[in-house]
């Protein structure tokens, strides 16, 4: 029986141990494209917002039209995630608080909770589940069609018709999500600690209105605006490039949902780190 050549088991050896190196590598390379495409299509939708606004020439109608799709398809999930959501945080710091007699706490535990972090993740997390899956499988449905290259054809920009009035009204429909989670979410704490813990409604209003600051307000915003633009960018990338019939389109759909919400979660990781940084909790 001839015998393996040792040169030949060698190369086997190296490519075997190679191929997780040379995957990886690919992988970044991809990411790091990816990204840069990224950032592309966000300075382009940018500058196309700018340039429309300032001639005139904003798609009002489409605007409009998006806003009221969006919102019809992530408005009710918002409520119904809101109202579970306050409800938990009151019963679970109300059992804390009241081994230490300070149930009036439940108040602040409500607005720390809610408002900072409660209600901008779940607005970005159904803006990045429901609205990243309409906008990239209305894109990419168009884009497997060819209606962007025919639109490219007669020299109409896919992102200055398409993208622009949807990256809008994203930015239009987030803090409204955003006030009725809270809204919703601060309004089944409050009866439950009314109502099941015995807490007297001035008290929660009180040390609510003691730990949630204009602050803590404003920085949710900002966090439920980034997670808009994450999404328009992200979904608009995907939807665009689609390709390969409908398993593309469910692929780009899949991804950008993935993709979005990733980045939401990444991104107010990194805001709420900057705030305990520069904006401390404190007694207002």
């Amino acid at each position: 029986m001839a015998q393996p050549d040792s040169a030949t088991t060698l190369d086997r050896v190296a490519d075997v141990l190679n191929a997780p190196v040379d995957h990886l590598s690919g992988v970044g390379r991809a990411s790091a494209a990816t990204l840069g495409r990224s950032i592309l299509l966000g300075t382009s939708i940018v500058r196309h917002l700018v340039r429309d606004v300032l001639a005139g020439r904003l798609p009002f109608g489409e605007f409009v039209q998006q806003a009221w799709h969006l919102l019809k398809v992530t408005a009710v999930p918002a409520i119904l995630m809101a109202i579970p959501f306050g409800a938990v945080v009151s019963v679970q710091v109300g059992g804390l608080v009241h081994q230490v007699g300070a149930d009036s706490l439940i108040g602040a535990a409500s607005g720390l909770g809610i408002i900072r972090q409660g209600a901008p993740l779940a607005a970005g997390l159904l803006l990045g589940g429901a609205g990243a899956a309409a906008i990239a499988a209305d894109l990419g449905a168009r884009a497997i069609r060819e209606e962007l290259d025919a639109m490219r054809v007669m020299g109409v920009d896919p992102v200055q018709r398409l993208l622009v009035p949807r990256f809008l009204a994203l930015l239009v429909i987030s803090p409204m999500l955003f006030v009725a989670i809270v809204m919703v979410g601060v309004g089944s704490s409050y009866l439950v600690a009314v109502e099941i813990n015995g807490v007297s409604r001035g008290s929660f209003w009180a040390s609510f209105g003691a730990f949630a600051t204009t602050a803590d307000l404003a920085v949710a915003v900002i966090k439920t605006l980034v997670a808009a633009v994450l999404v328009a960018i992200i979904a608009g990338l995907r939807g665009l490039e689609a390709r390969g019939g409908p398993r593309g389109v469910a692929d780009a759909v899949n991804s950008a949902v993935v993709l979005s919400v990733t980045a939401i979660i990444l991104a107010t990781l990194l805001i709420t780190q900057l705030q305990a940084m520069f904006l401390p909790g404190h007694v207002a």
